[in-house]
C-alpha cells in the first residue's frame, strides 16, 4: 500500500508543504465567494486562503469542554477564531490574523461519565470550558479555523494548538445519527441530495450529463443547523447522470480550500471514481431479469453451518480459458455456468460448501479502471525476472487484493465490463450474486471499514475532504493513526459508525449479501458492530452472518479507547472471529517468521518432532504434545469453558491454557470462532509446507499433509473457512504477501494441471531478504505436485465437506451441546501425540445422522494405533463417504476398529471417520 503520505502538519506559523505545492499549482485566491458553474470543472482542490500549519494536541470532549493533555493548567487560555484560516500564533509574539477570541477557563466540575469513558486514552492535562454564553457561537466557529492558545501575562503566545473536533461535532449534531437518505435518493420526478458536512462554510451540487462531460448545472445546498446536513431537491428524475459536491472547508495545514469531491455515500461512479452516479437502486433497469424473485440458498440455519471459500473476483476467472475473454476477471464470469471455474464451485456446493466470500468488491482506489497494465512475465522457476516485471507495473496494473477502500457502498469498477457506465457495475454485481445463489452458494463480502485508501487533501481522499479531521482516528498530535497499514478510520465517532452501518445495510438490502467478513474488526467498537448486526438482520428479514479479524493491536489495543470487537471482547455477541490458536499449531510458527524460523518452527501436520527437517534440529516431545493440545482447542470451538485433559494430565478449561500469553479458549459459543489454516494473507498452506516438510517428502505425501490440515479445519466446531485453491494445492511461488503481486503469483488453474509452484522468485519487497533460502526450493522440480496429487487433494477435500455437511455433530449449535457431546480420546501424558481422536455423541441431536461419530487424524508418517477403553463393544463402521464408490482416499479404507479392545488403527497421514 505504497504512496500513502499525508500533508505535513507542524506547529507554528509556517506554510505546510502540502499547501505550498497546491499554491504553486493553482495559486491562492483571496476571495471566498460562491462557486459558479466553471468551478465544477476546476481541479479537485482550490486553495482560497492559505493558513499556517498547527498540530492538534487539544481535544473537544463535547460542545462545552476541551482537554489539552500536557499543558500547564496555571496559564491563561484563549480560543482564537478565523473564518478564513488566517491565524498566526508564533511563540513569543501576539496572535495575529484572528477575527476574535473566546475565553477558555479551567473546568472544576466532574467530567460526565460517558465523556470520561470515551476519552480515557487522553493523557493528563487541563480541561477547559467555553462559557455558556459562547457555546451558541461554537457551531459557526467550527466552520473556520480555531486555535487554542496558552498565553503569557503580556498576551504573547507560549503555546498554540488546534483542536480535534469529533467530540464537539457528535454533541452539537447528535440528530444527524437519525438522518435517513444521506447520499442521493431518487423519487417520482424528483432527486434529493444530502451531505453531512457540518464544518463546511458553503456547499454546492454539480451535475454532469455524462461521466466525462462538463457540468450542466450547479446549485447551492441548504444547511440544516440541527443535523449539519447540506441538501438539495431537484424537481426531476436525474437517474443516469453524475454529480460532485463543492465544499469550502478549512483543512489542517492547508487553509480554506474548495474541494470538488465525490459523495461518501456514492452508490456507483464513473471510471476511476471521478464522479458519483445518480441512481435509484430499486429501479427496474438496474435489476437483472428475475432479481426481485431470486432468493438465497437456505443451507445455513445457524452460523456454525457455514463452510466458506474465500475468493478474489479476478483470481477466479482471469486464467480460465473457458470463460469468454470479455468476462475474464469480471463479475460476469460467474454467470458462465459452463466454465471450469463455475463447475468447480458447483461441485464444492454439491459437496457441502455453503458460502463464497469475495475479497473486497466495493470501490477501491488502487487499480486503474481503464487501460490497466497486464504484464506477461516469463522465466526460470527460481528466476527474478517475473517479480521484477510485476514490481515495475505495480500501481498501474489490473491487480490488487482491494484493501484500499475509496467508496464503501459502490461496486468496484475494474470488475465491470464497462467502468464508465455507472449502471453496469450495479447490474453485473447483481448478476454475479444471482449466479452464485443459483449454484447453491451464499455470497459474503470482505469489508474494510477500519481504514481508507488515503486521507488528507489527496485527490483520492473523500471523507477527510468533506469533514476534515473527523472520520479518522487521530494521535496525540492530531496526525492520523496508521496501525492498520493505512489511514485508520474512527468508528467510535458517531457519523463514521453510521457510515459503516448504513453501508452494510445497503449491501444487504440492495445486493442480497448473506454475510460479511470484517477486516481488522478489532479496530472497531463492539457496540458499533452489534448495532450493525441489528440493522442488517432487519434489512434482510433474516440473520446475516458477521465474522471478522478480532486481532488486538495498535492504538486501540486492550480496550484503550473503547470495548473492541476483538477476540477477547466479543464473547456473548454471536459475532465470529478468526482463531489463530489452531491455525498456528497446525501450520507451525507465525506469520512474521523469516529466515531459518520459516523452516525450524514446524507445525502439527508437517513434522514437528516426528519428522524433523534439517533446519529444525531435535525438538522436545513436549512441543508436539503442546501443539496437540492446541489442535484440540480448535476442534472444541476454542470455547472458554470446555474442559480438556491436557498433556500434563490436568483437566483445565480452555481459557486456562496458555497461547502466547493469552487464553487459548476465548469464545462463549461456537458461532464466535472461525477456524482456518489458510487464507489470502501470508503463504498458502502448500507453500508453508514446502518450508517445513523435509525436502525429500513425496508429492503424494505433500498432498496428504494438505488434506490433514483441511480435515482439522473441517472437523473443528465453529465456522469453517477455506482459501480458494487450498483444495487444489494452491501455491503462490512462496510469496508471503501477494496483495499486489499481480495475476502471475495469484493465478488459479481450474484444469487441475498446475498449482503454480516454481513460477519465479516472489516479489522482492516482502520476500527478498529470504531469496537465498527460497531459490533452491523453487528450483527443485520434485516439490511441484503432479496433476494426480492435485486431483487427490481436490477430491479428498470434497469428501471432507460431505462428511461435515452430512452431520450437525461437526457444527454443533451451542457450547452446551459441545460440552455434552464432544469427548476427546487419546489425551494426557500417555497419549500417542501424533493422533487426535474424538467421539461425537449424536443420540437425540437433530441432524446428527448417526448415534455416534468418532474421528481420528493421524499426522504421522507411519501407521498409529490408540486404545480407547470406553469405545469397546461399539458397532463402528467406516463413514459411508469413505466406502462410497469413487471415494478419494483409498488409504482410509485400511483404518481398523477392534471392538474387543477399543483399538483404532489409522494409516499414515490419514484422517478417518467411524460411525455407528
Amino acid at each position: 500500500m505504497a504512496g500513502k503520505s499525508q500533508g505535513v502538519r507542524g506547529h507554528g506559523g509556517k506554510l505546510s508543504l502540502g499547501a505550498a505545492l497546491v499554491l504553486t499549482a493553482f495559486g491562492a485566491q483571496a476571495q471566498t465567494g460562491a462557486p459558479d458553474l466553471a468551478s465544477c470543472d476546476a481541479p479537485f482542490q482550490t486553495v482560497l486562503q492559505q493558513s499556517a500549519a498547527f498540530d492538534a494536541r487539544a481535544v473537544w470532549l463535547d460542545r462545552q469542554l476541551a482537554k489539552w493533555p500536557g499543558a500547564d493548567a496555571a496559564s491563561s487560555f484563549k480560543l482564537y477564531h478565523s473564518a478564513t484560516g488566517r491565524i498566526d500564533a508564533s511563540p513569543g509574539a501576539r496572535v495575529g490574523g484572528a477575527d476574535g477570541s473566546l475565553a477558555m477557563t479551567p473546568h472544576t466540575g466532574g467530567i460526565p461519565a460517558h465523556l470520561a469513558a470515551r476519552f480515557k486514552y487522553l493523557a493528563a492535562g487541563p480541561v477547559l470550558a467555553v462559557s455558556a454564553a459562547d457555546q451558541a457561537r461554537l457551531p459557526s466557529l467550527l466552520k473556520g479555523q480555531l486555535v487554542l492558545v496558552r498565553e503569557a501575562a503580556d498576551g504573547t503566545v507560549r503555546d498554540a494548538t488546534t483542536l480535534q473536533t469529533a467530540g464537539a461535532l457528535d454533541d452539537i449534531y447528535a440528530a444527524a445519527n437519525q438522518v435517513d437518505g444521506l447520499g442521493v435518493t431518487v423519487g417520482k420526478a424528483r432527486t434529493g441530495f444530502k451531505l453531512w458536512a457540518p464544518t463546511a462554510r458553503q456547499a454546492a451540487l454539480c451535475v454532469y450529463d455524462t461521466g466525462d462531460a462538463k457540468a450542466s448545472s450547479i446549485e447551492a445546498l441548504r444547511f440544516d443547523t440541527a443535523t449539519g446536513v447540506w441538501s438539495a431537491n431537484k424537481r426531476a428524475d436525474l437517474s443516469g447522470k453524475y454529480y460532485k459536491y463543492l465544499v469550502d472547508v478549512v483543512a489542517p495545514g492547508m487553509g480554506l480550500v474548495r474541494n470538488a469531491v465525490t459523495d461518501p455515500y456514492s452508490v456507483s461512479l464513473t471510471t476511476d471514481s471521478r464522479r458519483s452516479y445518480i441512481a435509484d437502486l430499486d429501479a427496474p433497469k438496474l435489476k437483472p431479469a428475475g432479481w426481485d424473485k431470486a432468493r438465497p440458498p437456505t443451507k445455513v440455519a445457524a452460523q456454525t453451518d457455514m463452510s466458506v471459500y474465500e475468493l478474489h473476483v479476478r483470481d477466479f476467472s482471469i486464467n480460465d480459458a473457458t470463460v469468454s475473454a470479455a468476462n475474464r476477471g469480471k463479475y460476469t464470469a460467474f454467470t458462465e455456468a459452463g466454465s471450469n471455474g463455475m463447475k468447480h464451485l458447483a461441485a464444492l456446493s454439491k459437496a457441502g460448501l455453503t458460502d463464497i466470500h469475495l475479497l473486497p468488491v466495493y470501490d477501491i482506489g488502487s487499480v486503474p479502471e481503464k487501460n490497466c497494465a497486464e504484464p506477461r512475465p516469463a522465466g526460470a522457476p527460481d528466476g527474478d525476472s517475473q517479480q521484477a516485471l510485476v514490481a515495475a507495473t505495480q500501481g498501474k496494473d489490473c491487480y490488487n487484493w482491494g484493501y484500499d477502500p475509496y467508496h464503501y457502498s459502490a461496486p468496484e469498477g475494474s470488475y465491470a465490463t464497462d467502468p464508465a457506465d455507472g449502471a453496469r457495475r450495479v447490474i453485473e454485481f447483481r448478476q454475479m450474486v444471482m449466479a452464485l445463489h443459483k449454484a447453491g452458494l451464499r455470497v459474503g463480502m470482505d469489508v474494510v471499514y477500519n481504514h481508507t485508501y488515503i486521507a488528507g487533501q489527496n485527490e483520492k481522499s473523500v471523507l477527510d475532504r468533506v469533514v476534515p479531521g473527523y472520520y479518522h482516528r487521530l494521535d496525540a498530535k492530531g496526525g492520523i493513526e496508521r496501525s492498520t497499514c493505512c489511514d485508520n478510520t474512527a468508528t467510535e465517532n458517531m457519523m463514521m459508525a453510521k457510515l459503516m452501518i448504513d453501508s452494510a445495510e445497503l449491501w444487504t438490502r440492495h445486493y442480497k449479501i448473506d454475510s460479511f467478513r470484517f477486516d481488522l474488526m478489532g479496530h472497531q467498537p463492539r457496540a458499533a458492530m452489534e448495532a450493525l448486526q441489528t440493522r442488517v438482520d432487519k434489512a434482510a428479514g433474516r440473520p446475516v452472518n458477521l465474522i471478522g479479524e478480532g486481532w488486538n493491536f495498535g492504538e486501540v489495543e486492550n480496550g484503550a479507547r473503547f470495548v473492541q470487537a476483538s477476540q477477547l471482547s466479543l464473547n456473548g455477541s454471536g459475532i465470529g472471529t478468526f482463531s489463530d490458536r489452531g491455525r498456528d499449531a497446525v501450520r507451525g510458527g507465525g506469520a512474521g517468521d523469516g529466515g531459518n524460523d520459516m523452516f525450524a518452527r514446524q507445525g502439527y501436520i508437517n513434522g514437528l518432532v516426528y519428522d524433523a527437517n534439517t533446519h529444525a534440529g531435535q525438538r522436545p516431545q513436549e512441543d508436539l504434545l503442546r501443539a496437540s493440545d492446541l489442535v484440540k482447542v480448535g476442534l472444541a470451538g476454542t470455547l472458554r469453558t470446555y474442559q480438556l485433559k491436557t498433556y500434563k494430565d490436568a483437566v483445565q478449561e480452555l481459557q486456562a491454557i496458555d497461547y502466547a500469553g493469552q487464553p487459548a479458549g476465548y469464545a462463549s459459543e461456537p458461532s464466535e470462532v472461525v477456524n482456518y489454516v489458510e487464507n489470502h494473507d501470508n503463504q498458502t498452506l502448500y507453500d508453508v509446507n514446502v518450508f517445513k516438510l523435509p525436502v525429500s517428502t513425496s508429492g503424494a505425501d505433500r498432498a496428504r499433509v494438505q488434506i490433514l490440515g483441511a480435515a482439522i479445519n473441517t472437523f473443528s466446531q465453529g465456522v469453517a473457512y477455506y482459501h480458494a485453491g487450498m483444495d487444489i494445492l494452491r501455491s503462490k511461488s512462496l510469496d508471503r504477501n501477494s496483495f499486489e503481486s499481480g495475476d502471475w503469483f495469484n493465478r488459479l488453474d481450474w484444469t487441475y494441471q498446475d498449482n503454480y509452484y516454481g513460477v519465479g522468485l516472489p516479489p522482492a519487497a516482502d520476500n527478498g531478504k529470504d531469496y537465498a533460502l527460497l531459490k533452491p526450493l523453487l528450483a527443485n522440480a520434485a516439490i511441484k505436485p503432479a496433476p494426480a496429487d492435485i486431483a487427490f487433494a481436490r477430491d479428498a477435500f470434497r469428501d471432507l465437506l460431505r462428511i461435515r455437511g452430512g452431520s450437525t455433530l461437526f457444527r454443533m449449535r451451542t457450547a452446551a451441546d459441545i460440552k455434552r457431546r464432544l469427548h476427546f480420546l487419546n489425551t494426557g501424558s500417555a497419549q500417542v501425540p501424533t493422533v487426535v481422536a474424538a467421539r461425537l455423541d449424536g443420540a437425540g441431536y437433530a441432524g446428527a445422522g448417526f448415534k455416534t461419530v468418532t474421528y481420528l487424524i493421524n499426522v504421522d508418517k507411519v501407521e498409529q494405533s490408540i486404545v480407547a477403553e470406553g469405545e469397546k463393544g461399539k458397532r463402528y463402521r467406516l463413514h459411508p463417504v469413505h466406502t462410497a464408490a469413487g471415494a478419494a482416499d483409498q488409504r482410509a479404507k485400511e483404518a481398523r476398529y477392534d471392538g474387543a479392545t477399543g483399538r483404532f488403527t489409522v494409516p499414515a497421514r490419514t484422517a478417518v471417520v467411524f460411525v455407528e
